[in-house]
């Protein structure tokens, strides 16, 4: 027999009900009747973070690295404005997260009352759904529609506002098996004509491409898709939010795409005449300029849980919504049953091609230079985590040279803000992942403006004893504004100078961890080395890097992606 329940313990049982063990969250007035149901168990732990930023990259980091839905709680009117960041972030990478905000009792609504913000108002535009429960009567079944919208279909972040009088009132708990929502329907079956017309086109190429985004990583399609792959002896190439999908040291891989993205791959793309994008978008920082994308004709099959994102920017020949596991299983079946015998003297040349694209090596930098280069920090990372090691960034210069230079074999390894490109995401996230993974070697890559915009966090890591090790590429600019300012801007370095940096390694001794600085390439490998065995303490690695060094190759704002700079 049920019992009556507050509206706050309804609140943490419906977590428990979807087997959550970790949330992040900083308390505030509207919601001490939560935190105080949290006090009372023991199933959920509650992850004190410092800044309600830092609770919602953490809940992401952590749902990233876990197929898990991530779980932020907040407060409030600037505990929610101090939120929108992390949840747009979500929201644009398409992560699975659902984000419990207090609000202000239900009678004052409206009414400017003390820490109130619209809050449904503000993040509309920046969430899959959000919610307003202004009846304990309706929580438990709209935390269990929370959590199926946020997990289903192509994924996102989903927000429920409480207000603090609903938290408080009485009422039998029930929580629902399933729920039907007859506005929402995502879809699950797929088209088999059109996977039929996919597989005659991709027997009958010459010059095909895979190309494949963060909806592999999101839809578990990172086997059926190196399968398909391997079974055709295609060239794959993945997005920035991709990397994992198909394994980076296999030859089949040409790199990363886009405008930070290999010589090689992004040819591939120009020149191919059967273009298979899976779980991607055709996003600007990945095609370049629409008008420019593509050097000769050629038919695209795109397959996206997505139909809104089908034809959004280029109009593709074949579409196929569904989820990208089925449809690439399927798929795989029919070629592999298929009597089209492929064109394999013209795969031959077109390997061939490719090849000779490869010889530009064009990821090439002085290996030779006095001062550390920051390919080398990344690359020697590499080696003493064997590859294996969750990578979470923050956005500029070193998140590209950690997606070119560390090989992400395995999804989910590589956590970073692609769509927002939201500095102060890789240490908060980099918790979340830790969390989530608490034996795993966990490395944020940053830089020594990113860092700062969440570096309070540090006092987190030292509350919960997360081990991480944070690599700072210090090159005292902020170095992708640097660098546009340099190609672009006649070399007017308007505000990107950092010439007031802190101590990194007396700041990060003064909350309690251990810091290195390191200025000489020779000594790169054995500060990792040595960091990498202090398995219970964070490790802050100043690495001071060469300042002029810049992220090659770049296609320019506007232009195709055979428009690379290249030097």
């Amino acid at each position: 027999m049920s019992v009556e329940l507050t509206g706050a313990d309804i609140t943490i049982q419906c977590l428990q009900k979807e087997g959550v063990d970790c949330i992040f969250g900083y308390p505030g007035g509207a919601v001490l009747f939560l935190y105080d149901a949290i006090f009372k168990q023991d199933k959920v732990k509650h992850i004190l973070v410092r800044h309600e930023q830092a609770a919602l990259h953490a809940a992401d980091g952590y749902a990233r690295s876990s197929k898990k839905v991530g779980v932020a709680l907040v407060t409030s009117g600037p505990g929610l404005t101090n939120a929108v960041t992390g949840i747009a972030t979500a929201y644009l990478d398409s992560i699975p997260m659902v984000v419990i905000s207090g609000q202000v009792p239900t009678a004052a609504i409206g009414l400017d009352a003390f820490q109130e913000v619209d809050t449904v108002g503000i993040t509309r535009p920046c969430v899959k759904h959000n919610f307003l429960v202004k009846d304990v009567s309706e929580l438990a079944e709209t935390m269990k529609k929370a959590f199926y919208i946020a997990s289903t279909g192509r994924p996102g972040p989903v927000l429920v506002d409480i207000p603090k009088d609903v938290t408080q009132q009485k009422i039998k708990f029930v929580y629902p098996d399933k729920i039907a929502m007859r506005s929402y329907n995502p879809v699950i079956k797929v088209h088999t004509q059109q996977i039929k017309k996919a597989a005659q086109l991709i027997l009958n190429a010459k010059r095909p491409v895979f190309y494949t985004g963060g909806g592999i990583i999101l839809g578990e399609a990172a086997t059926p898709l190196t399968d398909l792959v391997k079974t055709l002896n295609h060239p794959c190439t993945n997005t920035l939010m991709g990397l994992g999908g198909y394994p980076a040291t296999d030859r089949q891989f040409v790199g990363m795409l886009g405008m930070h993205g290999t010589y090689e791959a992004n040819m591939a793309m120009q020149y191919c005449d059967v273009l298979i994008a899976v779980g991607a978008r055709f996003d600007d920082r990945v095609i370049g300029n629409p008008k420019h994308f593509s050097n000769e004709d050629r038919k695209i099959i795109h397959i996206d849980i997505d139909p809104s994102s089908i034809s959004k920017r280029v109009k593709v020949d074949v579409p196929i919504v569904g989820e990208v596991t089925e449809v690439l299983k399927e798929l795989s079946k029919l070629i592999k049953a298929s009597k089209i015998e492929p064109d394999n003297i013209a795969l031959k040349e077109w390997w061939k091609q490719i090849d000779l694209w490869r010889e530009r090596d064009c990821l090439k930098y002085d290996q030779d230079s006095a001062i550390i280069k920051p390919q080398m920090v990344v690359e020697k990372l590499y080696e003493i985590t064997k590859g294996e090691a969750f990578i979470t960034s923050d956005v500029g210069q070193h998140q590209m040279w950690a997606a070119q230079f560390y090989k992400f074999d395995k999804p989910r390894r590589w956590i970073n803000s692609g769509g927002l490109g939201t500095m102060g995401f890789g240490l908060p996230a980099a918790m979340g992942v830790q969390m989530a993974n608490p034996k795993a070697n966990v490395a944020c890559i940053t830089g020594e403006a990113s860092i700062q915009m969440c570096i309070q966090e540090l006092s987190t890591c030292k509350q919960y004893k997360l081990p991480l090790k944070i690599i700072t590429l210090n090159n005292r600019y902020m170095g992708m504004v640097r660098q546009w300012q340099e190609f672009f801007h006649g070399n007017r370095y308007a505000e990107s100078y950092m010439n007031a940096l802190p101590d990194f390694i007396k700041l990060a001794e003064s909350y309690g961890h251990v810091g290195m600085r390191i200025e000489k390439p020779g000594d790169i490998e054995g500060a990792l080395q040595e960091a990498f065995k202090l398995k219970d303490q964070l490790v802050f690695m100043d690495f001071i890097t060469d300042q002029t060094e810049n992220v090659f190759p770049m296609v320019p704002g506007g232009k195709g992606l055979s428009e690379m700079i290249l030097v």
